[in-house]
């Protein structure tokens, strides 16, 4: 029906109300922009994924190395809640061969795990010969995620602390070889982030009663970090700490890093393999950082 007073306005019926013409010509526009936004999103989710295609090829090349060569590699991720450790997990792992990668994750320890040697729960998950065992997050969390929330003893989390560089050197000695990812983001993405896992019900899953903590507990977890880089960061198992803000880019540096640790066949000479460094910090870097952090302003910044 057209408004007498108004030669423009057409009445639309549909979904239950009437719009006039100005209306819905505001609706429209409302929708096409958002197609847009949706488009415009689809095609950089699209480049990016195209980016790290080659790198992912080489992926496989370095797994079919492994192979070969019987050699056993396990990939260490850590870092606070929401840096992106599980999203670099999956792009790293998308094309390998799964019978040759392994993912671990293991969940709060059993009362028999309780009672067993601390890393046995751990070693039961190592590598055989020609095989790659990524942990999502790993022993080290008795460094950083036990203590803070009281899941162990200060005697225990000692112990570990004196203990874990000899572990590590022994078995990097014995013909295995280890990488020591930490994903550092910062505190207002790590916010933003859990945000976006309160309002997305497809990551509401992501969101446990300890990320409703740890912004809470930002300088306590900084410390831990600082001290565990300070007494783990070895010769034989050093530290590689990834800038995680910008998901995309920490995967791409993540990749380079574990394609820079064997000499491989059929290298693909064309592509770039050199880290960022602006991203891509060595843990002794990331402890002179800290330590200037702390003196210039008295506390630790991530």
């Amino acid at each position: 029906m057209r408004d007498k007073n108004n030669p423009k306005s057409v009445e639309i019926e549909g979904a239950g109300a009437s719009l006039s013409l100005e209306e819905r010509i505001e609706q429209l526009e409302r929708e096409n922009a958002q197609l847009k936004s949706e488009r415009s999103k689809a095609l950089k989710r699209y480049r990016k994924q195209e980016e790290l295609k080659p790198y992912e090829a080489e992926l496989i090349k370095l797994q079919e190395q492994l192979e070969r060569d019987n050699r056993r590699m396990i990939i260490l991720f850590e870092g606070r809640d929401a840096a992106g450790k599980g999203g670099a997990i999956q792009r790293i792992t998308f094309y390998m061969n799964p019978r040759h990668c392994r993912v671990v994750a293991l969940g709060r320890p059993t009362e028999e795990q309780r009672s067993q040697w601390f890393y046995q729960k751990h070693i039961s998950q190592f590598p055989r010969g020609g095989e790659m065992v990524i942990f999502d997050r790993s022993w080290y969390n008795r460094a950083m995620v036990e203590p803070v929330f009281g899941f162990c003893t200060e005697v225990e989390h000692q112990d570990f602390m004196r203990g874990v560089a000899g572990f590590e050197q022994d078995l990097v000695r014995q013909g295995t070889l280890l990488i020591k990812f930490y994903f550092s983001v910062s505190k207002a993405v790590q916010a933003r982030r859990f945000e976006i896992r309160k309002t997305n019900p497809l990551k509401q899953w992501k969101l446990s009663e300890i990320d409703l903590q740890v912004q809470e507990r930002w300088d306590e977890f900084s410390q831990r970090k600082y001290d565990m880089l300070k007494r783990t960061h070895t010769l034989a198992a050093p530290w590689t700490i990834i800038r995680a803000d910008n998901k995309h880019r920490a995967r791409l540096n993540a990749i380079k890093v574990i394609l820079n640790s064997i000499d491989y066949e059929r290298r693909n000479g064309a592509l770039d393999y050199t880290p960022d460094p602006a991203l891509v910090l060595s843990g002794a870097k990331e402890l002179e950082k800290m330590t200037a952090d702390l003196l210039g302003t008295g506390r630790l910044i991530e």
